[in-house]
């Protein structure tokens, strides 16, 4: 599977990048996975509901399924969070990953930035980010960049640099 992320400060851009990002590589025939990360405790389940009770009664997963969708959810009950290594490793094979987040791993990347967060490029001191995608002018040296919204210029550019 080839992986590209997307990294960002807050607010930057980022969510609507991927979906924009997904949309596009479907419509380019592709079969497209995410990995989102999540710096605060989020929950997929509803108080009340049978999941939530297996969970909180002390299970260590619950799979929800029904003829729609399926979803697994495992509680870490102290473990370690899982690498994206792992992460990926539990996903079923697909042409393309794009990962949301995760800006401090190894893979390679674009920025999403918007000039009224006031956040500086990240791309100044991360290689891994292989080009800049603004609502300005931001610009990193040696890479190019693309304004946020230039949706099949960016999607161009991440298909011909992992050659999909």
């Amino acid at each position: 599977m080839k992986v590209w992320g997307v990294a960002g400060w807050k607010n930057s851009g980022k969510t609507g990048l991927v979906e924009r990002l997904v949309t596009e590589f479907r419509g380019r025939g592709l079969t497209v996975s995410t990995v989102k990360h999540a710096h605060h405790s989020f929950d997929v389940d509803h108080e009340g509901k049978d999941s939530h009770r297996h969970r909180v009664a002390g299970a260590t997963e619950v799979l929800l399924s029904s003829r729609n969708r399926w979803a697994l959810m495992h509680e870490l009950r102290g473990d370690d969070e899982p690498t994206l290594e792992d992460l990926l490793g539990r996903l079923s094979p697909v042409d393309l990953v794009l990962v949301e987040g995760f800006k401090r791993d190894r893979h390679p990347k674009i920025e999403a930035h918007r000039s009224a967060t006031g956040s500086p490029l990240i791309a100044a001191d991360d290689p891994t980010i292989r080009a800049i995608a603004s609502d300005s002018d931001a610009q990193a040296e040696g890479r190019p960049t693309f304004h946020l919204d230039d949706t099949p210029g960016i999607a161009d550019f991440i298909a011909a640099e992992l050659g999909v």
